[in-house]
């Protein structure tokens, strides 16, 4: 069941135009992307500061705190507000469930960068191991008609570049798509709807255009999707979780190639190309 918070639904201009010279000296209109501080306040406390295009604002701070465990439950939220004048989206906790957990939470972690933003490690990687992902499989003719569909959805990147495209995929369908400055806001993004929405990662696939962290490969864990997709690369660590946890791990994916780094045996080829493409 969807779930009703009280939400301001403030959004910005994802492109502005501006001048640029090109390589004849001759100015040209083009479009950037859009690129915005957002900090996450909840009951007066500040959590953290991120760069965002400022599309999901609302969706992005919800699926922050979910992603990073520091609310457990979206039922613990009474409402989200964002004023992009003072750059800040302030989120209310309903008042039985007290911020001294929280302030518990956030002594006991520490925080390492990304792109974008930082991701919490320490306690929360634990509770990851207590339960792996179940196997799911996969035919190849999904993964093709899925890298398809996504083309249609990255209308800022067309535009004017400088983001990331996060989507949730039902097979080949585009569920949700997400665009931001940095690839972990669009997937915060993407996990804060799934919460409003009450869907369920299960037998869903995450893709994205960035490259496979592990820090990515903890946040589909914490959304219990098993299969994570990308048209970039992954690193060891990124590689080594998605084993420890049981996600199938697919990247270098465009047109009708890709790599299988993890989960080979629960690709089905029904569609092997007729000639190499790698």
């Amino acid at each position: 069941m969807k779930k009703i918070l009280r939400m301001t639904r403030q959004r910005l201009p994802s492109t502005f135009d501006v001048l640029a010279n090109d390589q004849y000296g001759k100015a040209r209109q083009v479009k950037v992307s859009g690129e915005s501080p957002l900090t996450i306040i909840v009951d007066n406390q500040e959590i953290v500061t991120l760069m965002t295009l400022g599309n999901y604002p609302e969706e992005l701070a919800i699926g922050y705190l979910r992603n990073q465990r520091l609310i457990d439950d979206i039922e613990h939220i009474a409402s989200v507000s964002v004023d992009w004048e003072r750059e800040m989206v302030d989120v209310k906790l309903k008042a039985e469930h007290a911020i001294s957990d929280l302030h518990q939470k956030l002594s006991k972690r520490t925080v390492t960068s990304g792109c974008g933003q930082g991701t919490i490690f320490s306690c929360t990687l634990d509770k990851l191991y207590d339960h792996r992902l179940p196997d799911t499989q996969l035919k190849q003719s999904t993964i093709y008609a899925l890298l398809k569909a996504i083309t249609e959805y990255n209308e800022v990147y067309r535009a004017a570049g400088a983001v990331h495209g996060c989507a949730l995929c039902a097979n080949e369908n585009i569920l949700m798509f997400v665009e931001d400055v940095g690839r972990h806001n669009a997937a915060d993004a993407i996990s804060g709807m799934m919460w409003l929405e009450d869907v369920a990662g299960t037998n869903k696939i995450f893709y994205t255009t960035g490259r496979l962290t592990s820090e990515i490969v903890m946040k589909v864990a914490y959304m219990e999707i098993p299969i994570l997709l990308s048209r970039s690369g992954i690193t060891q660590m990124g590689l080594q979780l998605a084993k420890d946890l049981n996600v199938m791990m697919i990247a270098r994916a465009k047109g009708k190639a890709f790599l299988v780094y993890n989960k080979e045996e629960q690709i089905i080829y029904d569609q092997i190309p007729k000639t190499s493409t790698i």
